[in-house]
C-alpha cells in the first residue's frame, strides 16, 4: 500500500542520515533515497537566460524553444569543455558543479565562455534567423559562482526524485545568476581563487571586475564581484 503523507514525512524527519564525504561529483545512484547525503567541497555554477518569460508571451513557442535550446546547449557544451558536472536543469537554466583545487577557475572560465556563446554565435544566429525577433528582443543572460561545503541529497519519490544540494555555495549562486548589475556575478571566495590571467585584462593593469558589498544581490554584506568580459573557449 502507498505510503501516507503523514507516515512518509515521519520516515523522513526520524531516518538517520548517511552522509559521507565525497572527492567527486556524485550521480543519483550514488546517494541513498532514503536519508543518504554526500558532503562535498565545490563551486558552483548557475547560468540563466533572462527575458525567457517576454519572449514566450510575445513569440512563437518554436522561436522560444530555440533561443532556449541554443543557450541551454551552449552552456552545456562549454560547462563539461571545462570540467564541470551538469546537476541540474530548469527551462532556461543550467546548475553544474565543480571539484578540485582548481574548481573556481574551472567556473569562470566556463562563464567568460557562456559570455562569449551568447554575444556571437547565439546573437548572431538569431539575427540572421528573424528580423522580427531582434527588433523586440535582445538576448541576455547571467551567471553566478560562489564555493563552498555542501551537502547533496536526494529529494522526491522513488521513480521520480533528483539531486539537491543543500548549502550557502548553491544558494548563493542561484541568487548571483538572477542579478544584473553585470553579466557575471560571483563572490569573494571565488574571487580570491583567482589567478591574474581571470582578473586582469590582458595588458595587466585594467581589472576585469567592479565590486559591490553584495547587498543588492544577495541581501547581505557579502563582497562580490561583476564582469562583461567574455572569451572564446
Amino acid at each position: 500500500m502507498y505510503p501516507t503523507i503523514e507516515s512518509s514525512v515521519h520516515d523522513i524527519f526520524y531516518a538517520k542520515w548517511q552522509i559521507t564525504d565525497g572527492i567527486k561529483v556524485p550521480t543519483t545512484e550514488d546517494i541513498v533515497m532514503k536519508n543518504g547525503g554526500r558532503r562535498i567541497e565545490a563551486t558552483y555554477l548557475y547560468a540563466d537566460l533572462a527575458g525567457s518569460s517576454q519572449l514566450a508571451h510575445s513569440m512563437l513557442p518554436e522561436t522560444t524553444a530555440t533561443i532556449v535550446r541554443a543557450y541551454i546547449n551552449s552552456a552545456s557544451r562549454i560547462i563539461r569543455h571545462y570540467g564541470g558536472e551538469i546537476r541540474s536543469f530548469d527551462g532556461d537554466r543550467v546548475m553544474a558543479i565543480y571539484m578540485g583545487d582548481d574548481k573556481s577557475q574551472k567556473a569562470v572560465r566556463s562563464a567568460f565562455a557562456i559570455n562569449w556563446a551568447v554575444e556571437f554565435p547565439i546573437k548572431e544566429a538569431i539575427n540572421k534567423r528573424w528580423n522580427d525577433v531582434s527588433g523586440e528582443y535582445s538576448i541576455s543572460h547571467g551567471v553566478g559562482i560562489d564555493q563552498g561545503e555542501a551537502l547533496i541529497v536526494r529529494g522526491g519519490v522513488r521513480d521520480n526524485n533528483d539531486l539537491i544540494s543543500i548549502g550557502h555555495a548553491p544558494n548563493d549562486a542561484a541568487r548571483l545568476s538572477d542579478y544584473r548589475r553585470s553579466t557575471i556575478n560571483i563572490t569573494q571566495s571565488v574571487y580570491e581563487d583567482l589567478d591574474q590571467s581571470l582578473t586582469l585584462a590582458s595588458d595587466g593593469t585594467k581589472s576585469m571586475w567592479s565590486s559591490s558589498d553584495g547587498r543588492a544581490a544577495l541581501g547581505q554584506f557579502a563582497r562580490c564581484h561583476h564582469s562583461d568580459y567574455y572569451w572564446k573557449p
